[in-house]
C-alpha cells in the first residue's frame, strides 16, 4: 500500500545564496546588531519580536539560570570534559541532561501546575481556594510541589522577589504570580515549615504571565545553563578540578574497604 506523504512545513527560517530570514526578518539586516541574545531567543520561541517590557522580563528570567556555582550539572560537565577534552559540546550536553524535575527543569513543572489550576483566560477566580485545592491534591498524591523550597536559600530565595519585582515593573504581575505565592503560603502552612518560592518557581509563574507554553519553559533553563556550562568548561581547561574531585571521591568512598594505608 502506497503511503500518502504528509506536508513537511517549518515557519522558522529559510535561506538562499544571498539571504537568510528568521521569522520573517533578515538575519544580517534586521537581527544582527539589533537583537541581544535574550531577544533572539524570544523571537525563536514565540515567533515574534518582544515588546520592551517582554524583553526586560524574558532576559531577566533567562539570566537567572545561567549560573549557580558548582552544581550537579556543572560537575557533570567538568568531569565529562576531563575525559573528552576534544569534545566541548559533549561536556555541555552531559551537563544539560541533568536539568529535570529537581534542578532547573522544575520551571516546567511549575508552569504546568499553574496552567492546570488556572487555565488561560480564566477571570475572577478564587485564587485562595485554588491554592488550597492544589496543595491538597499534591499532598494526597505524595508529590513534591514544584517551584517551592531550596536546600540553601532559606527562608527566602533572593532571586524570586527580585524576579517578581521585575515582572511587576514591566506589567506582568498577574494572577499566576499571585497564585504561586498563595500556593507557597498554603504549602508552608500545611507542611509546618519554610518552603519559599525558589527561582524556578518564580520563572515558571512569570512564564505563565508571558503566555509561554508550559512544555517549552524548561527550554529557557536549557539555553541559559548552556552558557553557564561553557564558562565552567573554560575554567576547567585553565584550572582543572575534575580529576581532583574524582580522586577524592574515590578515596573517600572506598576507604572503608581498602587495606590500612592503601
Amino acid at each position: 500500500m502506497t503511503r500518502k506523504n504528509k506536508p513537511i512545513r517549518s515557519d522558522i527560517a529559510w535561506s538562499t545564496p544571498d539571504r537568510i530570514e528568521v521569522h520573517g526578518k533578515s538575519l544580517p539586516d534586521e537581527i544582527l546588531g539589533h537583537l541581544n541574545l535574550g531577544d533572539m531567543a524570544f523571537l525563536q520561541i514565540v515567533g515574534r519580536m518582544p515588546t520592551t517590557q517582554e524583553s526586560n522580563v524574558f532576559n531577566a528570567i533567562a539570566v537567572t539560570l545561567v549560573e549557580h556555582g558548582i552544581t550537579p550539572s556543572a560537575l557533570v560537565a567538568r568531569l565529562t570534559y576531563a575525559g573528552a577534552p576534544e569534545s566541548l559540546q559533549a561536556a555541555v550536553a552531559a551537563g544539560l541532561c541533568g536539568l529535570g524535575s529537581v534542578f532547573v527543569g522544575s520551571t516546567e513543572g511549575t508552569a504546568k501546575m499553574l496552567y492546570e489550576a488556572l487555565p488561560p483566560g480564566t477571570r475572577d477566580a478564587d485564587l485562595e481556594s485554588i491554592a488550597r485545592e492544589t496543595v491538597a491534591a499534591y499532598r494526597e498524591r505524595g508529590q513534591i510541589i514544584p517551584g517551592l523550597g531550596h536546600p540553601l536559600h532559606k527562608p527566602v530565595d533572593p532571586r524570586a522577589p527580585r524576579l517578581f519585582q521585575i515582572a511587576k515593573d514591566n506589567g506582568f504581575s498577574g494572577d499566576y504570580i499571585r497564585l504561586e505565592q498563595l500556593i507557597c503560603d498554603e504549602a508552608e502552612r500545611a507542611a509546618g515549615k519554610s518552603l519559599p518560592v525558589n527561582a524556578t518557581g518564580a520563572i515558571g509563574a512569570i512564564s505563565c504571565e508571558l503566555g509561554l507554553p508550559w512544555k517549552i519553559v524548561r527550554g529557557i533553563g536549557v539555553l541559559a545553563r548552556a552558557i553557564g556550562l561553557v564558562g565552567h568548561i573554560l575554567e576547567e581547561s585553565k584550572n582543572p578540578m575534575a580529576v581532583e574531585i574524582w580522586q577524592r571521591v574515590e578515596d573517600e568512598a572506598t576507604q572503608h574497604i581498602r587495606p590500612q594505608g592503601a
